[in-house]
């Protein structure tokens, strides 16, 4: 079983958390069920959990209706999967800007992870 994890800031914030939040109840339930799925299985369908291309990314990908969630994150040592930021997408690809803080956060949890030792 993998551990799924949420990214906190320096100030001890949990963007993904904080942006789950604002989801209904149904949709909250969704994103809950979508993140077992991929804590639970070896081999997650790609419909709920796929690589970007190009990237050390990996994308949660949750359909509710006409509405899609995505959370991005990244694989630590095989079996952390850091969750780094949430959003509704709304255009077919995933936005420029969604991927660099990612990349921006992953760098800085990475960082701090080696200085923490």
């Amino acid at each position: 079983m993998k551990k799924v994890i949420f990214y906190k800031n320096t100030r001890g914030d949990f963007p993904v958390e904080e942006f789950l939040n604002t989801l209904t109840d149904k949709q909250a339930k969704k994103v809950a069920w979508v993140l077992r799925v991929i804590r639970d299985l070896d081999i997650v369908p790609k419909e709920y959990f796929k690589k970007l291309t190009a990237t050390d990314l990996w994308e949660v990908r949750v359909q509710i209706g006409s509405n899609t969630l995505r959370i991005l994150g990244f694989i630590q040592r095989d079996n952390f999967i850091v969750l780094t930021n949430a959003f509704q997408k709304k255009t077919q690809k995933t936005p420029k800007k969604e991927i660099e803080l990612a990349e921006q956060r992953m760098k800085e949890y990475l960082n701090r992870s080696r200085s923490n030792g």
